[in-house]
């Protein structure tokens, strides 16, 4: 199965959403989070690194989860945010990525 290569807003995205991890961690260990969720540390680094920019929904929650962040402040924190070129605009709704499929902030992925 050939994937679509991701636009730069879910690109942008997956950095915001590595950085906003990266941050609620506040020094805790990458292993003793990546365990609480249920991850690989490399999972978690992929992700906050932003190599991983599209991570399942229920990785996503459960990272939140053992941060103690909510879903909602998540999604409002990294979806909202234009992308690095469009300063002072504002941020457009996301684009769906196929006939009918309604946008996600986190598409969900194998």
């Amino acid at each position: 199965m050939v994937r679509t290569p991701l636009t730069p807003e879910e690109r942008a995205r997956g950095e915001r959403l590595g950085r906003l991890l990266r941050e609620a961690r506040d020094g805790r260990s990458m292993v003793v989070i990546a365990a609480s969720a249920g991850i690989s540390p490399e999972t978690l680094r992929k992700i906050e690194t932003g190599r991983a920019p599209t991570p399942a929904f229920f990785t996503v929650a459960a990272l939140a989860g053992a941060l103690g962040l909510s879903m909602d402040d998540l999604l409002a924190r990294c979806a909202c945010e234009p992308v690095s070129g469009a300063a002072g605009s504002a941020p457009g709704p996301l684009a769906p990525r196929g006939p009918g499929t309604p946008p996600a902030p986190f598409p969900l992925t194998a």
